[in-house]
């Protein structure tokens, strides 16, 4: 069997973008059992409630839920089960740091297979207050009219 390269998108945190301004971005490997790879192989996860802690030195990701695998038997994993992140110990004291200086959250954005393994895109986030993102849309929108204005003058469509 060939060996699998490229990366594969499971699930994404859409939401996250939203409520968060991204400081930083880190990838991380997953501690998975076999039956949680299989399901995420069927396609099925989920991050809407997940996030990231640091106990002890070590990071973990909490409440992803991955459904049990339908074919499994009595070795099945629980669906929402406490699954430890693999990084560098740098980046884990950089985390540290910044987690307990100031009011900032580990927030998975990614979950995809790469090179025939599970990351997890885990960013370094800021909560953002409602009238933030008012903003965030407006000068979304403000900048996709201009896009749309100057593709208009480049086709020479004025208006």
């Amino acid at each position: 069997m060939p060996k699998e390269t490229g990366r594969k998108v499971i699930a994404s945190n859409r939401r996250a973008r939203h409520d968060y301004s991204i400081l930083d971005i880190y990838e991380a490997g997953v501690v998975l059992v076999g039956t949680e790879v299989k399901s995420l192989r069927a396609g099925k996860a989920s991050l809407a409630d997940a996030f990231a802690t640091v106990d002890d030195g070590e990071v973990y990701l909490r409440g992803l839920h991955i459904p049990e695998y339908e074919h499994g038997t009595w070795t099945n994993h629980e669906a929402r089960r406490t699954r430890k992140l693999l990084l560098h110990r740098g980046e884990i004291e950089k985390l540290i740091g910044k987690t307990k200086e100031s009011g900032l959250s580990l927030v998975p954005l990614s979950l995809y297979f790469k090179d025939g393994k599970v990351k997890v895109e885990l960013a370094l986030a800021k909560g953002r207050k409602a009238y933030d993102k008012r903003q965030a849309i407006a000068r979304r929108d403000a900048q996709r009219e201009m896009s749309r204005a100057m593709g208009r003058a480049l086709k020479g469509k004025y208006r």
